[in-house]
């Protein structure tokens, strides 16, 4: 019967395609698409079982639909994540957007470039691609911006299709101090990830960070009323996730899960009979651009390396692809390193469902920036790779509190190996590194070799022996975090 249900989906989305390119499917069959993307969060969901949080809306659409429990960004840095999703391409494939703070080039089109294309209104709110530059710099590569789902919503078109990025800065810091616990959470029954110390401190600094998840399941939760009262929810394909992980030590902007792996939830009621199943397959966020173009009837570019997820929302059990691994990598998130050292921390990894492989290219860098600010290359920069935050404060200031204070800086903060190899079972927080241990080696050797010819297999220059020029790319931000003393100076300038 799945199977049956399988066959009909691929043979529906082809003649819906073949009946776009002839124009005999009217707008208003393709679906519309809503995609939610928050700015820097992580797995924390009440559905995934994070105590104390609350995301009802998050909760909803999983239920209504799929729950992914293994989705991963391309990099877990805000420009070249959002750039590989909305090209459907691994972003060190995207030149200059494969960094934070640069630029995009308009060779690179867009899904939703191609959906407007194809007919399809297309609209977006708050924080899309970014930071960065268009080369072109009146492109909008994610379409125009309104300044909420609710204008977007009045000023469409209803003779046609919609596809709208609903963006926020939510949970990106900084945070309002205590607003977390403010609002009524038991600091007591937040669950405190390994790679972090427990104290008061932590758990403040994590409530606050849960508020801000919970302020953006409220608005996509009203974006959902939106759409039922417009009598669109129905036919709306409606995705929810964030772009990386939470903006802590050893999260953002590293391979590790908590930096890579990402809330995913998709419902469709219309389109997807599979409601309310947790997946385990492991997915990239490049697949959602030729999911999205394949449901809206659009022939998937070649040059895509995203594949299309609308195999899961019909089948139990797939075997059309091999979604045993996922990859995910690294380059410069910001120039943290000390003068005259422009360049970021080159790392690639595979992950599978027993072990996670990285290999850092650059073992003599600073993985999260280095410690020395009067040193850094962009002027104050403090362990830069990493947003400054009072969990970080605490971490550095403490870290000869005790061996386990010792350990959890070293694994955020220390420089690292050429190879990290952890196993997963033993150790779900990828804190104690196996690389040399002789049990694994013939593991080692297998995904090393593995990674390699995925990532050749890709065109990564890095594994091709010519990534340096990731590192010449241009950079337009600020420093990343900046010594407290730096920023007290600058105060005091002014």
């Amino acid at each position: 019967m799945n199977m049956c249900r399988f066959s009909f989906l691929v043979i529906l989305l082809a003649a819906i395609s073949t009946a776009l390119q002839a124009g005999l499917v009217a707008d208003e069959k393709r679906p519309n698409i809503l995609f939610a993307l928050a700015d820097d969060w992580g797995q924390e969901a009440s559905i995934y079982g994070t105590p104390v949080i609350k995301t009802p809306t998050f909760d909803r659409i999983a239920k209504q639909g799929l729950l992914f429990n293994r989705a991963y960004v391309s990099s877990p840095s805000c420009t070249p994540s959002r750039a590989a999703i909305m090209t459907g391409q691994y972003h060190w494939r995207l030149e200059s957007a494969a960094n934070l703070h640069s630029v995009f080039l308009d060779k690179f089109k867009t899904f939703p470039e191609m959906l407007a294309k194809s007919g399809y209104q297309i609209g977006h709110q708050s924080k899309a691609w970014g930071p960065g530059r268009a080369e072109t710099r009146n492109r909008k590569p994610t379409g125009p911006r309104f300044k909420s789902f609710a204008e977007f919503m009045k000023k469409r078109d209803r003779d046609k299709p919609f596809f709208y990025w609903l963006g926020t800065s939510d949970p990106h810091r900084g945070y309002k101090l205590n607003s977390g616990k403010n609002s009524g959470m038991d600091l007591s029954k937040i669950k405190v990830p390994g790679y972090f110390p427990d104290s008061e401190t932590v758990r403040g600094d994590i409530a606050d960070y849960f508020f801000e998840v919970q302020r953006f399941d409220t608005l996509v939760g009203r974006a959902l009323k939106q759409l039922e009262e417009a009598g669109e929810l129905e036919n709306t394909l409606i995705v929810m996730s964030g772009d990386h992980g939470m903006p802590f030590p050893r999260c953002k902007s590293n391979l590790y899960d908590s930096g890579t792996c990402v809330p995913l939830a998709i419902c469709w009621p219309k389109g997807i009979k599979r409601v309310n199943q947790k997946l385990n397959e492991f997915v990239s966020m490049t697949d959602l651009a030729p999911t999205f173009l394949e449901v809206a009837g659009i022939k998937i570019p070649e040059n895509m390396t995203g594949r299309t997820l609308t195999d899961l929302f019909v089948n139990e059990s797939t075997k059309t692809k091999d979604r045993s691994f996922v990859l995910v990598g690294k380059e410069r998130h910001v120039p943290s390193q000390e003068k005259p050292d422009m360049g970021g921390y080159p790392s690639r990894a595979i992950r599978t469902e027993k072990y996670m492989f990285i290999r850092n290219y650059r073992p003599d860098r600073w993985p999260n920036g280095t410690p020395n600010f009067e040193k850094a290359t962009l002027r104050g920069g403090w362990y830069s790779d990493t947003d400054n935050s009072p969990t970080k404060t605490y971490m550095i200031e403490n870290r000869e509190r005790d061996q386990l204070h010792q350990k959890l800086y070293r694994c955020s903060f220390a420089k690292r190996p050429a190879e990290e190899l952890y196993d997963m079972a033993k150790d779900p927080y990828q804190l104690n590194n196996i690389t040399a241990d002789p049990k694994y080696a013939k593991v080692k050797a297998k995904l090393a070799a593995k990674l390699d010819a995925e990532l050749k297999k890709t065109g990564d220059l890095r594994a091709l022996g010519k990534g340096d020029i990731f590192d010449s790319y241009p950079y337009y931000g600020g420093g990343g975090g900046k010594h407290p003393s730096f920023r007290r100076k600058k105060r005091n300038k002014k």
